[in-house]
């Protein structure tokens, strides 16, 4: 995965697959940080908009990921690897369990009568 991809998929609040709840879209950082050049690139293609340095952000810019760049991670973005049938059903009772409370060996009997 490139630097470029990365930091697109990190200022969105994403995993290396692009996927998650895009809670996000900023990424901080200054001329002294290894990776302003890259940013500086994203800003230069269109991908990215630098924000001036401000107080708030330790006297760092902040970049915000433009539309293109949102477009730019949807179509980079590698495709998750294929889950099992019991990591799938793992996940199925994660999301279960937050809002019930169910143990594991009752989401198991339930998910048998199903």
């Amino acid at each position: 995965m490139s630097d470029s991809l990365h930091i697109l998929q990190h200022a969105l609040g994403l995993d290396e697959y692009g996927q998650g709840a895009w809670y996000r879209n900023h990424f901080v950082s200054g001329p002294e940080c290894d990776n302003y050049a890259t940013l500086r690139t994203l800003v230069d293609s269109g991908l990215m908009v630098e924000h001036p340095p401000r107080q708030l952000f330790g006297g760092h810019s902040c970049f915000v990921v433009t539309e293109a760049g949102k477009q730019a991670v949807r179509d980079q973005s590698p495709k998750p690897p294929r889950l099992s049938r019991a990591a799938r059903r793992y996940r199925r009772f994660l999301s279960w369990t937050d809002a019930t409370g169910l143990p594991f060996r009752d989401f198991l009997r339930s998910e048998v009568t199903r």
